[in-house]
């Protein structure tokens, strides 16, 4: 149950799990699916359109530096109230999804309305219907401008949308010739989006003639080729594969993928009957797979605030946090998203994971340097990028301050005795390897009173390398 609780969100308490363990397993899935009964998804949205200038007038120097830095406040807000939101969410397993797609989707925007847009979208659908899914990534702002099909017209077709919707989000490479996508290309001709971020179809821009796509001839529209790419089972394959690697293990076993993809091709592209069957797996839950995952930089700075809340005095320090870590919410390295797996661990990167729980239990200062964000994504990136860098630098060699609610945690041990505390604490942090030296964690410990012995042993725990994993 924890291993579930790990893989489809963000951990859970013992408390949680002590009640998970007194139920059948699909009951619980079918809970975790399904989320709070009354589940009103929030939007979330820091910017109105209203609150923009039309960009459509002329702009002086003046009015275009204050769009452009209320458009980067903007993201960093964006930023900070998913963060939350993942913290506190009744429906983590959505919010894991979309944290998924978020990086399947990969994209960049200095604007914030397309980020707010594009991030409803996937959370709306993230266990909805991937070919719903696809068709609303593919026709919002963010996405048509990122992929420079604005720009896609018939005199002069522009490939980039083309190719990364075969490549990158359908079927992968080696499924389709270069042809194919200069014939997609075409197909997707007119397809753009208004100021306030309305797709808009473009007619007299669109090439109406005769198309050949993956072996099929007609008068494609986009919708069209996204219907052939859905027709084709190596999309089926690759999402699944891709869904494997994020939730199992980055080593596919081939029998194990092979009936998940036709499960969910047969299903019609459904995302909570394809995780529904994963988890009810008895081979998800092998000892073999448990606590193998590193937790990617976002999963672990949720995941920790979720043991333990904690108010900063200045939110921000999320931001530098995901950068120091290397993922940055809407800021994928490139094209293809966050690689993930080992590339999140390196020899610097593992002592900051390991520093964190204690600075920001500790009240500590932070001074690790940060990893930068490059600007080698988009026209126009390198100044946004640079000031964004600019900012988190300022979060640096400031201590530290928020208030910590140690309720929950100290609730979740109030009935272990103790001298069995540090085995339940390590046994409910920790999936693998929970057998930490409990000699260790008492060199670590204030044995001054139970409540400090609890909170430095926890400290001590999620300070561990076994606690990288999940």
């Amino acid at each position: 149950m924890q291993h579930l609780a790990w893989r489809a969100g963000f951990g859970a308490s013992p408390a949680i799990i002590d009640e998970w363990t007194h139920k059948k397993r699909r009951q619980v899935i079918s809970k975790i699916l399904a989320g709070p009964e009354k589940d009103a998804q929030t939007p979330l949205k820091v910017r109105d359109a209203s609150d923009l200038p039309d960009r459509g007038t002329m702009m002086s120097p003046e009015e275009k530096r204050a769009l452009n830095k209320m458009n980067r406040q903007g993201v960093k807000d964006l930023n900070l109230q998913w963060m939350n939101e993942m913290v506190q969410s009744e429906h983590p397993l959505r919010e894991k999804m979309a944290l998924f797609w978020h990086g399947h989707f990969a994209c960049r925007t200095q604007n914030v309305l397309f980020n707010q847009q594009l991030l409803q979208v996937i959370r709306e659908n993230a266990l909805g219907n991937f070919g719903e899914l696809l068709t609303a990534v593919s026709k919002s702002p963010a996405m048509l401008q990122f992929l420079n099909n604005q720009q896609n017209v018939k005199a002069h077709p522009n490939e980039n949308f083309a190719r990364e919707v075969m490549e990158l989000f359908t079927m992968g490479r080696g499924h389709y010739a270069e042809t194919d996508i200069k014939e997609a290309a075409r197909a997707f001709t007119g397809w753009a989006y208004e100021g306030d971020g309305s797709f808009v179809f473009r007619e007299k821009r669109h090439d109406n003639g005769q198309k050949t796509v993956l072996g099929k001839s007609g008068n494609f529209t986009g919708d069209d080729v996204l219907k052939i790419l859905l027709e084709r089972k190596e999309t089926a394959r690759y999402i699944t594969e891709k869904i494997y690697r994020y939730f199992v293990s980055e080593n596919l076993d081939e029998i194990n993928v092979n009936k998940l993809a036709d499960k969910f091709y047969a299903s019609g592209y459904d995302i909570g009957a394809l995780m529904q069957y994963l988890f009810n797996a008895d081979w998800f839950y092998d000892a073999t797979l448990i606590g193998t995952r590193i937790k990617s930089p976002v999963e672990l700075l949720v995941g920790l605030r979720r043991t333990v809340p904690v108010d900063f005095e200045r939110e921000e320090v999320m931001l530098s946090f995901q950068q120091v870590l290397g993922q940055v919410l809407f800021y994928p390295p490139n094209v293809a998203g966050w690689p993930g797996g080992r590339n999140w661990i390196d020899s610097s990167s593992l002592m900051y994971r390991m520093q964190l729980p204690k600075m920001i239990l500790y009240e500590k200062e932070f001074n690790i340097t940060p990893k930068e964000i490059t600007p080698e994504m988009g026209m126009g990136s390198y100044k946004v990028t640079m000031e964004l860098n600019e900012s988190v630098q300022k979060q640096y060699a400031k201590k530290i301050k928020g208030v910590i609610n140690w309720n929950a945690l100290l609730k979740d041990y109030e009935k272990v005795p103790r001298e069995k505390l540090a085995d339940a604490i390590a046994g409910s942090l920790l999936q693998a390897n929970k057998n930490v030296s409990k000699q260790v964690l008492e060199n670590y410990a204030d044995a001054s009173s139970r409540e400090n012995y609890i909170k430095t042993v926890a400290i001590a725990v999620m300070s561990t390398p076994e606690y990288q994993l999940c």
